[in-house]
């Protein structure tokens, strides 16, 4: 115990003196801010882990808690209560570096993301996952369209594109997060159900359409120039192409050898250097890095455990310490107080949590529906496809970084994403999380609201995610 004491006692002194050392200015600036720069790290990490435990008590996903740590080191919190401990904290070199830090991050989580959209899709489960998508996407859309135009003045960004701002805003409310959707599926062991391989399949789906939604909207408000539009768009098509019918039997072969001649070592450089290489390339042509990224990502082979053990290796530190820092990054940007005591700006916020609730109830839900889901198992797809998590936040820091959307459209967004993917599991415990019976025609048998243990039951014939879901604490 005097032990314990004494190294306590020795550190705190070490603290002490370290602490007088800054204040006196004893330090160079350099070094000063490779300290705050860990420092502020070290922070991030542990606050954005520790609240993520603490939520993950009460079912909460754990991108919940760490979204909320970004949040509360921003002018939400800390800026508010102690802002000159946030500004030495987070002085704006320390800012810069992280931001830098987190773009990394978020390219490889984007990589990740692309990797998970490798599905096998049976000819005849095209119609059900297009109506199922359709649904899911297309009405809150329409409502996120209606929402923007009513409240310009206080979502717009600078950006003097009105309709670019009016489709992303639409976009925004349209996405479903593929990573958390996974994770809340496996705590509720739902995941190998009928209804929750229809929900991956179909958050699969929409994400992709997700992506190349905002690749038009970015090219489109790129430049004024409708000609250099069109090039970018031409140049993308091109990209694409070029990543089917080049890049994949290549990356392929790439990984077959790899399986052939394990412990080389080589394949997790190369890919990275491709994602990375291809975010560069999606940069220059005037759209985000983390599109790149992303396509170059659903090139690669699914089948293979060499391709299974790299994306473990990488998604650990990147979910670990680089996606927290991208949260502390968008958290420093939002500002609950942006909102002030103006009440049609929280009757805005209230608004926009509603109305994307309801449409992705009503949307995905009546689509499940139309598949020959009882009502009680459609509003599981529905609340299932209601969960925005980090997928919200990254579509929503984009659309900040290019004016598309004020601060305060920033704030509403982040806070959007936050509430709907926190009332995921307590709306699918409400609605009780039986595994569902299939729909009609399926196995020749009416469905049940009552369900029998998992996988008793043949479930719809929907695409199947090659590979295990990214960890949904992303």
């Amino acid at each position: 115990m005097l032990k314990v004491v004494a190294g306590v006692v020795l550190l705190l002194g070490a603290l002490g003196l370290w602490w007088s050392r800054l204040g006196s200015g004893g330090s160079s600036a350099e070094v000063d801010t490779t300290a705050r720069f860990l420092v502020a790290v070290m922070v991030i990490i542990l606050l954005s882990h520790l609240l993520g435990a603490l939520l993950g008590r009460f079912g909460q996903p754990l991108v919940i808690g760490e979204i909320l740590g970004g949040l509360l080191l921003g002018p939400s919190l800390l800026g508010w209560v102690w802002p000159s401990g946030q500004a030495w904290l987070l002085s704006p070199d320390v800012v810069s570096a992280l931001n830098t830090v987190a773009q990394l991050g978020l390219i490889v989580f984007m990589f990740l993301l692309g990797c998970e959209l490798r599905m096998e899709s049976p000819r005849k489960a095209v119609g059900t996952l297009g109506v199922s998508v359709l649904g899911a996407m297309g009405l809150p859309f329409v409502a996120g369209l209606g929402l923007a135009a009513a409240a310009p003045e206080m979502l717009q960004g600078s950006s003097p594109h009105a309709v670019g701002y009016l489709c992303f805003f639409g976009l925004a409310l349209s996405v479903t997060a593929l990573p958390v959707l996974a994770r809340i599926l496996t705590d509720l062991r739902l995941d190998r159900t009928p209804i929750g391989q229809f929900a991956l399949a179909s958050a699969a789906v929409g994400d992709g359409i997700a992506w190349l939604a905002l690749t038009v909207i970015l090219a489109a408000t790129g430049s004024g120039d409708a000609s250099d539009m069109g090039s970018t768009i031409a140049l993308v098509v091109a990209l694409v192409v070029f990543t089917a019918l080049v890049v994949r039997p290549l990356l392929a072969t790439a990984v077959r050898r790899a399986q052939e001649r394990p412990g080389t070592g080589t394949l997790l450089p190369l890919l990275l250097v491709g994602a990375i290489s291809y975010a560069v390339l999606t940069h220059l042509l005037g759209l985000h890095a983390v599109i790149g990224a992303f396509l170059f990502g659903t090139a690669i082979p699914r089948d293979s455990q060499v391709t299974e053990r790299m994306n473990q290796q990488l998604q650990g530190f990147t979910l670990t310490v680089l996606l927290p820092l991208f949260f502390a990054g968008v958290g420093l940007n939002v500002s609950v107080g942006a909102l002030g005591r103006d009440p049609w700006h929280w009757l805005v916020l209230a608004g926009v949590i509603v109305v994307a609730t309801l449409t992705k109830l009503v949307g995905a839900g009546g689509a499940a529906r139309m598949m020959g889901y009882r009502p009680k198992e459609a509003l599981r797809f529905g609340a299932l496809m209601n969960c925005r998590g980090v997928t919200e936040l990254v579509v929503a820091g984009i659309g900040w970084q290019r004016h598309l959307i004020s601060t305060t459209g920033l704030t509403v967004l982040v806070l959007m994403a936050v509430g709907t993917t926190a009332m995921t599991g307590p709306m699918l415990k409400l609605l009780g999380t039986k595994p569902p019976e299939p729909p009609p025609g399926e196995t020749g048998g009416p469905p049940g609201e009552a369900d029998g243990p998992s996988g008793e039951t043949d479930g719809p014939s929907v695409p199947v995610l090659q590979g295990a879901p990214l960890r949904a604490d992303a």
